[in-house]
């Protein structure tokens, strides 16, 4: 029992209950039942941890998420996410965040990452970074590709939060597990990792209710939306770091 996690668990709910938010999770039996994972997650919003756990829960699996290392220095946040007994995620001190998800993924936890690091702007994916792919390849575990839409409706960057009763539908599919070999070169399968989650996020896009009217800000310039592209989106990203450098996200 995790009286922490599971008094949180219970709060989402509830809370995701009061909003009236439409989840569908499809792919939660590639969810091990024991031993650890790197559940890769992509980001377009705030949220995304706490809907991308759900796909975790029909298994009976607990996800271990890395986040950065302010928010377990909130003073609300902070108890909260050390009895969940999640990874801090710090920038300057990289290894140490490294040694702590392999020792979790040693004790067959399942870890979750987010390998954009920020909130992807345009709703499609960033470069990825490998750290994912390390984690998973140094532990011996497998990878869980794990897609999220719909939560860049509920709060993301760029937009005020709506967590009033939107009904917003939100889909997670976790995708086949991807093993890779021993000795197999991360950067290579951390490509590998993208291109089968950018197939899968399209395919989430493609069966989505249609955005139309205002509601087109949170849908992919590709599709047709009012998003920045991913070009945009850099620029974007790189102009906020120059204003406010020291700015952190919500987690």
């Amino acid at each position: 029992m995790e009286p922490v996690y599971s008094s949180v668990i219970a709060f989402a709910r509830a809370l995701f209950a009061a909003e009236g938010l439409r989840f569908r999770i499809r792919g939660s039996e590639h969810v091990p039942t024991t031993g650890g994972a790197v559940m890769v997650i992509n980001h377009i919003g705030y949220m995304d941890f706490a809907y991308a756990g759900l796909a975790a829960r029909p298994a009976g699996r607990l996800v271990r998420f890395m986040a950065k290392e302010s928010v377990f220095r909130h003073p609300v946040s902070g108890p909260l996410m050390r009895g969940m007994h999640h990874i801090p995620v710090d920038r300057e001190a990289g290894a140490s965040s490294f040694r702590q998800a392999f020792t979790a993924l040693r004790e067959g936890e399942i870890v979750g990452v987010f390998p954009e690091a920020t909130i992807s702007r345009s709703f499609e994916l960033k470069d990825f970074k490998s750290g994912a792919v390390r984690m998973a390849l140094a532990a011996k575990v497998p990878l869980l590709p794990t897609v999220v839409w719909g939560s860049q409706r509920v709060w993301t960057k760029g937009h005020p939060k709506r967590l009033g009763r939107t009904g917003i539908p939100i889909s997670i599919t976790v995708g086949e597990p991807l093993t890779p070999p021993r000795g197999s070169d991360a950067e290579e399968v951390t490509a590998s990792l993208r291109e089968q989650m950018t197939g899968m996020l399209h395919r989430e896009q493609e069966e989505y209710p249609p955005l139309t009217g205002h509601e087109r800000v949170f849908l992919p310039a590709r599709l047709g939306g009012l998003a920045p592209t991913l070009e945009e989106a850099a620029l974007l990203d790189q102009q906020e770091r120059r204003t406010s450098p020291a700015q952190d996200e919500p987690a």
